[in-house]
């Protein structure tokens, strides 16, 4: 708030004409400068005066208009008014991530770190970029209050609808993905792609892809009045992988995954049963974020890497 009612009848032209008065000492020149009358000069001094309550300029016969002393503690503090109303009207400036060190908060499923994320570094290092990322796991849902309170930058998860929406995020889907069954090599079922029956005959490895206790394969086997055993819960694709080696069981993968991951000399695959429906990995971000210079440069950086992934 103003200390003085008739402060607010101050405008900004009134303010420029206070610093080229302290500057320049001179109505004639302030006039040429500001492209304004010699009338105009005069009046926006005249409510700048009674406004502060002091002359603020004096005309002397050498030295032109010669600033009081309030005036020159006024100078500093009336600059700065300017500098600010000049940074508001600029907006925040871009964001550069070669001018500085910066660390982004990302929450995803190692899906996101097994196939997106090594691309993404390379990318930094490959431009010399003082780039760190945070990744932290994926839980039984999306870390909304993480997101609004801007503690995480992203999220990454599984879609569609595999989430509970909220209506102040944003969200965009960079990857489609189907599933496949692998196995050790020398208990490879013949069939090319399993039967319903030969997948829920099979004992199978579950990786948790997210933490939760539910998961796209078995809520679709619920709806086909099915369900599969569960011998182990791995954290991390790779683990499962070694828990099937020399054994009979199946293991359900991300087909980018399997291409990544898995040997031909130890394991092979087959086509998941019919009507197993595949998945999307999304990107969400707060509504709050999403013109933030710094945040549309991340996700332009993801978005890049998931269509490097999506054409390998």
């Amino acid at each position: 708030m103003l200390n003085s009612n008739s402060l607010r009848k101050l405008d900004m032209q009134d303010l420029m004409v206070f610093v080229a008065l302290f500057e320049q000492n001179s109505v004639t020149d302030v006039s040429e400068t500001l492209c304004v009358s010699q009338s105009t000069v005069s009046y926006c001094l005249k409510k700048l005066r009674n406004s502060f309550e002091d002359d603020l300029f004096i005309n002397t016969r050498t030295g032109g208009m010669q600033p009081t002393g309030k005036a020159g503690a006024m100078y500093p503090h009336v600059l700065k008014i300017l500098e600010s109303i000049n940074l508001c009207h600029a907006g925040p400036a871009a964001f550069d991530p070669g001018l500085q060190a910066v660390t982004f908060n990302i929450c995803a499923p190692e899906y996101f770190e097994q196939l997106i994320l090594p691309r993404l570094l390379k990318a930094f290092d490959l431009a010399d970029l003082a780039v760190m990322v945070n990744v932290f796991k994926l839980e039984a849902d999306i870390p909304a209050e993480a997101l609004r309170d801007g503690s995480l930058d992203l999220v990454l998860c599984f879609g569609p609808n595999f989430h509970r929406r909220h209506a102040d995020f944003k969200s965009q889907t960079l990857l489609d993905d189907d599933l496949v069954c692998v196995f050790d090599k020398r208990a490879t079922p013949a069939e090319p792609r399993l039967s319903l029956q030969t997948y829920v005959e099979r004992r199978h490895v579950f990786p948790t892809p997210w933490t939760s206790a539910t998961n796209m394969v078995d809520g679709w086997l619920a709806q086909q009045a099915q369900q599969r055993q569960i011998v182990a819960r791995a954290n991390s694709y790779s683990a499962a992988l070694k828990l099937i080696t020399g054994t009979d069981y199946a293991l359900t993968l991300p087909r980018r995954i399997q291409r990544l991951l898995v040997s031909a000399d130890t394991f092979d695959h087959r086509e998941a049963p019919q009507g197993l429906p595949g998945f999307t990995l999304d990107m969400q971000w707060h509504e709050r974020v999403d013109r933030d210079s710094a945040n549309t440069w991340l996700r332009a950086q993801v978005i890049q890497a998931s269509a490097q992934q999506e054409s390998a």
